[in-house]
């Protein structure tokens, strides 16, 4: 009998589902094969976001793997550029905790903003909202993916989104530190909260950074500009 591709896709998508629900509780991310491992590079654990294989474009218009932030302190946050309240909050939120940092601390500490918006958040939105918040290049990274990576991800952090009839998006407002290895070490919900113990973390994850490894950063590929 020859195999329905209706059913046998929404089997996929509910195999799927099952799987990030999986995740969130704490089991191994899917992407490389267990024990595979880049060529050079130390082995990631089963937590590690950047086991995750999706490619992502940046406002340089690069396209990078998750990876490609490894060996920082990473605070991530999801968001669209058309947001008008929360998004600036949140964005506003991780300056204060980049503001909270030394001189020092910084340079082992990266910020990545992530895009709802797959449809209109193109790489020249996401440059030209960088010039708008005033995000420096060394430091900030903003990306944008397919709509099935974004729900993908949003997924593994724990975000919670949905778009409305006007493309508008409601979502949850979280800020997550990852460790330079890509695993989540803090979460944090709310706007306009005390962030002593993101900073904390912050602080405590760049600490093991000065001593680790560095990895090099891949060169990436240019990539169109979606519009």
């Amino acid at each position: 009998m020859r195999e329905n591709p209706i059913i046998a896709r929404k089997a996929f998508w509910f195999a799927a589902s099952v799987s990030w629900l999986v995740l969130l509780t704490g089991c191994a991310i899917p992407g490389r094969p267990s024990g595979s491992v880049d060529p050079g590079a130390d082995a990631l654990s089963g937590q590690s976001l950047y086991q995750l294989d999706s490619m992502w474009t940046s406002d340089e218009g690069r396209e990078i793997k998750l990876a490609a932030l490894r060996g920082r302190v990473q605070v991530v946050a999801m968001m669209f550029t058309r947001c008008q309240y929360a998004c600036p909050a949140i964005v506003h939120d991780l300056k204060r905790i980049e503001g909270a940092l030394s001189d020092s601390e910084r340079a082992n500490v990266g910020f990545t903003l992530i895009s709802f918006d797959s449809e209109r958040d193109s790489v020249e939105a996401l440059r030209d909202y960088r010039q708008t918040q005033r995000l420096a290049p060394g430091r900030w990274t903003l990306l944008r993916g397919g709509p099935d990576d974004v729900l993908e991800l949003a997924a593994l952090l724990g975000v919670k989104f949905k778009k409305d009839a006007s493309g508008q998006f409601s979502h949850s407002t979280l800020i997550a530190t990852l460790n330079p290895e890509g695993e989540i070490v803090l979460k944090q919900s709310g706007l306009h909260q005390d962030l002593e113990q993101a900073v904390r973390a912050v602080r405590s994850a760049a600490a093991g950074a000065r001593k680790a490894r560095p990895v090099a950063k891949p060169e990436g590929k240019r990539a169109p500009d979606p519009r």
